[in-house]
C-alpha cells in the first residue's frame, strides 16, 4: 500500500517511519511512505504556498494552486488513491475508519499549516479527518498517526496475525488487561484464571474484563457495542456493584 504526504516539512517523516514495525514493513516492500514537498508545485522564485486571507484577519492561508497541481500529479501516478485532508473540522478518525482505509490501494494526505486552507481545497479531496477536538501546528503529526493506525492493519505488517484483532475498539469495547512474567510483582499477582490453562474460562474472563473496563472508562461505547445476553446480564450486575461502591 502506498502513503503519499503533501507537506511543507517532508523531513519530519524521516525518523518516525525509519525503525520498528513500520520501518521493517517499508524495507520488506509491504508499504511505501513518501513525503512530498508542496513547494515543488509552487510557482515563482520564492515558491510561495500561502497568502493573506481575503477580508482580513490573523495568519496566512494555504493557496489552492500548489495543492491542485500536486494532487493532479500524484493522482496520475496512483489513480485509485484517496486524498485525505487533515483538519480539526474533519470526521473523527476511529479504528473503524482505519480498517476501512486499510482496504484502499493508496492514500494521499494533505497537511495544512498556518491559519488554514483556502476553502476551495476541500473540493479537491475525498474526505477530511480529525484526530480530536484540539488543534495542532500542522497536519503532519495527524497524518503520521493515521498512517501508523492504517498500516498496522495490513497483512504481514504485524508479527502476529491476530495482534490487531484483539485491539481496543475492534469489537466496540476496550481491550482486556495483559500480564506476563513474573507471576507476582510489587505485591500484585497475575489472576489465577490466566494460569489455569482453561481456555474457555480465560476467554470468559477476558470478555468480562473488556466489559468492566469499558463501563468504567468509556461507557459511551456500550451504546453501540454488539452485546449478547450474557454480556448484558453481567453489565447489570456490574453496574449495581459500582453503585454500591460509590455509596
Amino acid at each position: 500500500m502506498t502513503f503519499d504526504v503533501l507537506t511543507l516539512f517532508p523531513a519530519m517523516f524521516d525518523s518516525p517511519f525509519a525503525g520498528s514495525i513500520l520501518g521493517k514493513a517499508v524495507d520488506r516492500g509491504l508499504i511505501k511512505i513518501t513525503a512530498h514537498n508542496l513547494r515543488d508545485w509552487a510557482e515563482g522564485r520564492h515558491k510561495v504556498t500561502d497568502d493573506a486571507p481575503y477580508g482580513g484577519g490573523d495568519g496566512m492561508v494555504m493557496k489552492p494552486e500548489p495543492v491542485a497541481r500536486a494532487l493532479a500529479d500524484l493522482r496520475r501516478q496512483a489513480p485509485k488513491a484517496k486524498a485525505l485532508l487533515m483538519t480539526p473540522q474533519g470526521t473523527p478518525f476511529t479504528q473503524r475508519v482505519a480498517r476501512e482505509l486499510s482496504g484502499e490501494d493508496g492514500l494521499i494526505f494533505v497537511c495544512g499549516r498556518y491559519e488554514g486552507f483556502d476553502e476551495r481545497i476541500r473540493s479537491m479531496v475525498d474526505a477530511e479527518f480529525s484526530l480530536g477536538d484540539f488543534v495542532l501546528t500542522g497536519g503532519e503529526l495527524a497524518s503520521m498517526v493515521m498512517i501508523d493506525a492504517v498500516a498496522r492493519l495490513l497483512p504481514e505488517v504485524l508479527g502476529s496475525v491476530g495482534s490487531a484483532e484483539a485491539d481496543s475498539f475492534v469489537d466496540g469495547l476496550l481491550e482486556y488487561p495483559h500480564y506476563t512474567r513474573p507471576v507476582e510483582f510489587a505485591g500484585e499477582r497475575v489472576p489465577d484464571v490466566l494460569l489455569s490453562g482453561n481456555h474457555g474460562e480465560i476467554a470468559r474472563w477476558r470478555r468480562r474484563q473488556q466489559l468492566r473496563r469499558t463501563l468504567e472508562r468509556r461507557p459511551d461505547l456500550l451504546q453501540s457495542a454488539p452485546l449478547n445476553e450474557e454480556d448484558r446480564r453481567f453489565l447489570e450486575v456490574l453496574r449495581r456493584e459500582l453503585q454500591e461502591e460509590k455509596r
